[in-house]
């Protein structure tokens, strides 16, 4: 079987990345790991040589370049079909998809005010206006997945599934920000931060030690 790779950026900072690994490790997908660290002089000229885009995450398989995290998880639901990608049912995964495409063009407000920080404790930083507005939306969004297709599992759609990887980099925004949430939205963060793969990546993120000062307050 083709060799997959996936290049990522830092792990306490880089949200994109966080989504195509976490699914891929979740779901047992053997790969190996490209970390680039981002913002320094060399990180460009390192991620040319990937893609085009100058960006990560970047999955590299056989002939194939894909980048774009969302791009990235679609593509791994085709390449491995066995794997549980998205719910089975057709409404259950309408719903994810358009959720996932939501989390991948939105919520600027809160990406802009509060980057992801694994390592940061920053209750009440970030709370610029329009902030609310899409913490809001957010937890409308896992609200609805949790009581209309959450049975079965701790995840949005029960188990877990793309939707999840997308929107993870949020929790630990909220996690980071200290965003008070109601009891449905909390249980579901901590589902997924007690995730293997997602212990994994935080004790990783951890232990690194470039510092970002644009995502530093």
């Amino acid at each position: 079987m083709t060799e997959l790779t996936l290049v990522i950026g830092n792990k306490n900072y880089s949200s994109w990345s966080l989504r195509p690994w976490l699914a891929m490790k979740h779901n047992g997908l053997q790969f190996k790991e490209i970390r680039i660290p981002l913002y320094t002089p060399e990180s460009k000229p390192k991620l040319h040589q990937y893609t085009p885009s100058g960006k990560v995450p970047v999955l590299l398989h056989g002939s194939q370049t894909v980048w774009e995290s969302l791009a990235i998880l679609e593509y791994l639901a085709e390449e491995f079909p066995n794997l549980h990608w998205y719910p089975e049912d057709k409404t259950a995964k309408t719903m994810a998809r358009c959720i996932s495409a939501e989390m991948h063009g939105g919520f600027q407000k809160l990406r802009d005010n509060m980057p992801m920080n694994c390592r940061g404790k920053l209750p009440g930083k970030g709370m610029a206006q329009g902030v609310q507005q899409d913490i809001d939306r957010i937890t409308t969004i896992w609200r609805q997945c949790r009581q209309k297709f959450g049975e079965g599992g701790d995840m949005l759609f029960g188990k877990f599934t793309i939707a999840d990887a997308m929107y993870a980099p949020v929790v630990m925004r909220f996690v980071t920000y200290g965003v008070e949430l109601d009891k449905v939205c909390q249980d579901y963060m901590e589902a997924i931060l007690e995730l293997r793969a997602m212990q994994e990546w935080l004790k990783a993120a951890l232990m690194e030690e470039e510092v970002i000062e644009r995502s530093e307050f």
